[in-house]
C-alpha cells in the first residue's frame, strides 16, 4: 500500500481503538487551525512531483501547510446515517499538488466478498476555481483510477517475469462499477494549485476504512482479496 493508504488507514484504526468516530477524531488529530512552519519545527520536506519543486524560487512559501483547509474538506456525504448490514462509509484526507481534498466512501460487501462502491463523495480546496468542469472531472476520474488500485491492480511475477500481459488479464474498472460520484469546492480566494492528481491518494483508504465499517476486517494488503471478505 502507498504511504498515504497506510497512514489515513492507521489512523481510522486508532480512532476505532478509542472507541471514536472517524471524522471526529481526524479533526482531533489534525488539531486547531493553524499554518504548520515545517522550517521552525526542523523538519526537512521533499515534495518531488507534488507541485513545488515545479514553481520558481519563493513561491513555494506562498502555499503553506494549513490546518484550517485540511480541516474544512470534510465531504457532504450523509456522514453517520445508518447503513444495511455489510454496507460501511470510511474517510480520508491528504494534501498533494499544494491542494486539499478528502473522500468519503461508501461501500458494500457481498456474502462472496465481492466490494461494490455505491458512492462517492470528494470535496476539494484548490485555491480559486477557475474552470469547475474542468476540475469536476479530474476528480471524476481520480474516482475511477482510484477504485481500480484497491479492487484490480493485481500484478505477479512468475519466473522473473510479469505474468499479466494485457487487459484480458489485467482487470481495470470498466463503467458497470463506477460509483456514484459527488464534487464539492471549498470557496475562497486562495491562489489556485494542483488538480490532476489530488482526488487518488485519498481515495483508496477511504475505501479501505468504508470496508472495514461494513465487516470489521482490515485491509492490509492490495488489491483486496474476496476470499477474506466472505461472510
Amino acid at each position: 500500500m502507498f504511504a498515504s493508504e497506510r497512514t489515513t488507514s492507521f489512523v481510522d484504526e486508532l480512532a476505532s481503538a478509542a472507541g471514536k468516530d472517524p471524522v471526529d477524531y481526524l479533526r482531533e488529530l489534525l488539531g486547531p487551525p493553524r499554518i504548520l512552519d515545517l522550517k521552525a519545527l526542523g523538519v526537512v520536506v521533499d515534495y518531488p512531483n507534488y507541485g513545488v519543486d515545479q514553481l520558481a524560487p519563493g513561491i513555494a512559501d506562498q502555499y503553506p501547510i494549513d490546518i484550517a483547509r485540511l480541516r474544512g474538506v470534510a465531504a457532504n456525504s450523509s456522514w453517520g446515517q445508518k447503513l444495511p448490514p455489510r454496507q460501511g462509509r470510511g474517510i480520508a484526507v491528504h494534501r498533494s499538488f499544494l491542494s486539499y481534498v478528502a473522500v468519503v466512501a461508501h461501500v458494500a460487501v457481498g456474502n462472496d466478498g465481492q466490494v461494490t462502491i455505491p458512492r462517492l463523495d470528494m470535496a476539494i480546496d484548490c485555491g480559486l476555481v477557475v474552470n469547475p468542469d474542468r476540475v469536476r472531472a479530474q476528480l471524476e476520474g481520480a474516482a475511477i483510477m482510484s477504485v481500480g488500485n484497491p479492487l484490480y491492480s493485481q500484478i505477479t511475477v512468475k519466473n522473473g517475469s510479469v505474468e499479466q500481459s494485457n487487459h484480458t488479464d489485467y482487470l481495470v474498472p470498466r463503467i458497470d462499477i463506477t460509483p456514484e460520484t459527488h464534487v464539492y469546492f471549498a470557496e475562497n480566494t486562495h491562489l489556485p494549485s494542483g488538480v490532476g492528481e489530488p482526488g487518488v491518494p485519498p481515495t483508496a483508504p477511504a475505501i479501505c476504512n468504508a470496508i472495514y465499517a461494513a465487516t470489521g476486517k482490515r485491509i492490509r494488503a492490495l488489491p483486496v482479496d474476496a476470499q477474506q471478505l466472505k461472510a
